[in-house]
């Protein structure tokens, strides 16, 4: 897949529209938008000022993003993208879901019906979140992340995927970390590729994740260990 040329639009102020770009009704668009080539905007989408849709990355000649994408990118029916976010070729935003202004989202990304993520904060390529999900400003989900419904992850959280630091051995996959169901993670904490926060687990602010968290637990600390209940010993 490669970039069409784009054409200008009389259907916003300076929209810039490519090939096969399907727009739903009662779709509003911001100025300045950018819809690349396959867009799908779904019925009541709306795109804010300076948006651009449907792009295809740059890649490194490491990089272990997909080298081709496909998919078309879909905003699914009353979803909003803010202001100057970036959505790329391949991704799926649900339903009612929000994208903020300044949000980064990578391609082949899949994001479920009613999220929202909020301003400045970057999800990798590969990742899947589910419906209801709510992302603080500022939080980087990296690559193949997996996080289920109902996730709460808050602002300035980190996440990473490759425990060699770019030493990656040939044919060796990353992998972020997967967030079950109805987890909470505290701003500032940082989470270690590959682990797992299990379902209703709770991870406090600053917390630094490098072991498995069991469902329906609370960890705290740096490296993070499990907060005794009250009459436990420590």
């Amino acid at each position: 897949m490669t970039h069409a040329p784009l054409v200008d639009s009389d259907l916003a102020p300076h929209l810039q529209i490519g090939e096969d770009v399907r727009l739903g009704q009662g779709v509003r668009l911001g100025a300045n938008v950018v819809l690349h080539a396959g867009v799908i905007l779904g019925e009541g989408a709306v795109v804010q000022d300076g948006a651009v849709l449907g792009r295809l990355p740059v890649l490194a000649a490491t990089s272990r993003a997909p080298k081709a994408v496909q998919a078309p990118t879909r905003i699914g029916p009353g979803a909003a993208v803010g202001a100057h976010a970036v959505v790329f070729a391949g991704a799926t935003i649900g339903a009612d879901a929000v994208v903020g202004d300044r949000v980064h989202v990578r391609e082949a990304t899949t994001i479920g019906e009613a999220t929202v993520i909020e301003h400045g904060s970057a999800i990798g390529a590969g990742t899947v979140i589910g419906a209801r999900v709510r992302i603080g400003v500022n939080a980087w989900l990296t690559s193949w992340s997996v996080i289920e419904d109902d996730v709460l992850i808050g602002p300035g959280v980190m996440t990473m995927n490759d425990n060699s630091m770019a030493r990656l051995a040939v044919g060796e996959t990353l992998h972020g970390p997967i967030l079950r169901r109805g987890c909470r993670v505290g701003g500032g904490a940082m989470l270690n590729p590959g682990v797992e926060v299990g379902e209703g687990a709770q991870v406090a602010a600053g917390a630094l994740v490098v072991r498995p968290v069991p469902a329906h637990t609370a960890v705290v600390g740096v490296p993070a260990h499990i907060l005794p209940r009250l009459g436990e010993s420590s």
